[in-house]
């Protein structure tokens, strides 16, 4: 048993660039891998603020780097997809994002260039540019993070339901392109997640209430649950799983 379990979830020999690693999702995310078997390159805004990670990392005798790169700069997103061909990552897991709340009467068009820099723009440059590394090997993984969003359209959050909706459609059509080519890409769409992000709608008693009840689990997600489905979707068990956005909402899509 433990052989196929081996054989099947183990990403030993693997490298993954995991973006917005600094905290929440992405740092777990990043950790889940490195448990795994892989080797880590985080990306954060700053090296600093991925310290935290990092040292996880290490203390649990993985192998990690640090790079910085601010996604809602279009320069600094050039220079790591410039960077990505001396790294050559298997996997790619764009994580990070931007989340601005506010009456879409009200949103500022650099406000909305912003979110959608970060959240769509930044990611189809990244994936761009480690897949054509990957298509070199022949096999490489792309997980992208969408959201329940991606699927509804939430409340005083245009911008970012916009490019949540949109990175769903571009997952499923860079899937369509390169899959063919050995290239797996997906999505994880998570729910109610308790992160920096959901912090105001926690705080919100009322809030808080009508999403629980809306939750069959009856209980907001932690990032724990999201890393093993991102080590899932990048292990030899899923070859077959592409083009999907994967939800990981405890039930609330079911309802």
């Amino acid at each position: 048993m433990s052989s196929w379990l081996e054989s099947q979830f183990s990403l030993k020999g693997k490298r993954a660039m995991v973006t917005g690693a600094s905290k929440g999702i992405g740092a777990e995310i990043a950790v889940a891998m490195s448990r795994a078997g892989a080797e880590v390159i985080l990306v954060g805004r700053t090296q600093e603020s991925l310290i935290p990670t990092e040292q996880i990392i290490l203390r649990e005798g993985g192998l990690v780097s640090r790079l910085s790169c601010d996604l809602s700069v279009p320069s600094s997103v050039f220079e790591l997809a410039v960077q990505i061909s001396s790294f050559a990552p298997d996997i790619l897991i764009n994580n990070a994002g931007a989340i601005a709340r506010g009456d879409a009467i009200d949103v500022d068009l650099q406000d909305w260039n912003e979110i959608l820099q970060i959240n769509l723009t930044s990611l189809f440059q990244l994936s761009q540019a480690a897949a054509r590394e990957m298509i070199n090997k022949g096999e490489g993984r792309i997980i992208n993070v969408a959201s329940l969003l991606s699927f509804q359209g939430g409340i005083k959050v245009s911008a970012y339901a916009a490019s949540k909706h949109a990175v769903a459609g571009l997952t499923k059509s860079l899937s369509n392109e390169w899959s063919s080519q050995g290239i797996n890409v997906n999505a994880i769409a998570p729910g109610y997640i308790e992160t920096d992000n959901t912090e105001p709608l926690r705080q919100d008693l009322d809030r808080s209430a009508a999403i629980l009840q809306r939750i069959p689990m009856q209980r907001w997600g932690t990032v724990e649950d999201i890393g093993g489905v991102a080590v899932f979707l990048s292990a030899p068990a899923a070859r077959y799983i592409t083009g999907e956005i994967l939800v990981v909402d405890g039930g609330w899509l079911a309802r």
